[in-house]
């Protein structure tokens, strides 16, 4: 039987049942009718003479099989898309989208910091991506990160901004009600509230280890939201950390001191070496590494 190789459209197509779970909400996405959704995947798998997508009463699914062509589909959609941001500006001149991928705690202070960039640079477009997953830079998913862990990769670039330091945080309630002063002493870990931010990245484990060293106990409120965290913070359902950038703009927290020294986590700009000399990637990396030098300092 003769096959007939894959396009984009018809990747596309796959792509969006896979993540939308049924062939009406993938139409809905790509703005097609469910019929003609369903007609693309069958020439789809008549073409490679194989079921890609399982059928069901409670929607789709991908056959297991065929996860790895819906990986190559991803992987093509980011080289697209970065071919877009590329082509979309001039060499010479800071036309164009930089897309930026930060964890959401750096969202506030990056998104206030780039206004005075983009009043001077009107011609740039920022597109600033918050995630739990954070994007894989040398996929080029994003044009620039912020982390707080080194890679191995040998395609990206990683400059040190600097140390961001941490602080202990709670709602002046909690503090009315649990603490006779915003102060926390050696014996006194065990007996509050404390609430945890999830997640494997060094930041998270290092707050978490260093209370749990100090007898922290209950965590009766853990989130990998940084806005939740902050929320549950705020309410007065325990005491947190964060960084000190986040948490001295807050109003309705106030800092509680401690004897010991309080961990620190380095900060890394990320992007990936084929756009170090591409105008709008160079100079919206200055503006955050300026940004992080006159909100944190160098450390």
């Amino acid at each position: 039987m003769e096959t007939t190789t894959p396009t984009w459209d018809d990747l596309r197509v796959l792509l969006a049942v896979h993540r939308h779970g049924s062939f009406l909400s993938a139409g809905r996405v790509l703005g097609t009718s469910t019929s003609t959704v369903a007609r693309r995947i069958e020439a789809l798998e008549s073409a490679l003479g194989s079921t890609l997508v399982h059928r069901s009463s409670a929607g789709t699914s991908i056959e297991p099989d065929a996860l790895r062509l819906v990986a190559l589909a991803e992987e093509l959609e980011h080289g697209l898309e970065a071919v877009r941001r590329d082509a979309g500006g001039q060499a010479s001149r800071l036309a164009g989208t930089v897309r930026l991928s930060v964890g959401d705690g750096f969202v506030r202070a990056v998104t206030q910091g780039l206004a005075e960039f983009r009043r001077k640079h009107p011609e740039t477009c920022i597109e600033l991506m918050s995630e739990s997953r954070l994007a894989d830079l040398a996929r080029r998913e994003a044009d620039i990160g912020l982390r707080t862990t080194r890679t191995e990769s040998q395609v990206l670039i990683e400059r040190r901004l600097g140390v961001l330091r941490l602080g202990l945080y709670a709602s002046q309630s909690y503090v009315e009600r649990r603490l006779r002063s915003a102060r926390l002493r050696p014996g006194d870990f065990e007996r509050h509230d404390f609430v945890g931010l999830s997640g494997p990245a060094p930041r998270q484990k290092a707050a978490e280890d260093w209370l749990v060293e100090r007898g922290a106990k209950h965590f009766p409120f853990r989130s990998n939201s940084m806005l939740a965290i902050v929320e549950a913070t705020e309410r007065g359902q325990g005491i947190t950390m964060l960084a000190e950038v986040v948490g001295r703009e807050l109003d309705r927290v106030v800092r509680i001191e401690v004897d010991d020294p309080l961990p620190t986590v380095t900060v890394w700009l990320v992007y990936h070496r084929e756009l170090r000399q591409v105008p709008r990637i160079r100079a919206v990396a200055a503006a955050l590494e300026e940004l992080f030098h006159q909100r944190v300092g160098t450390g």
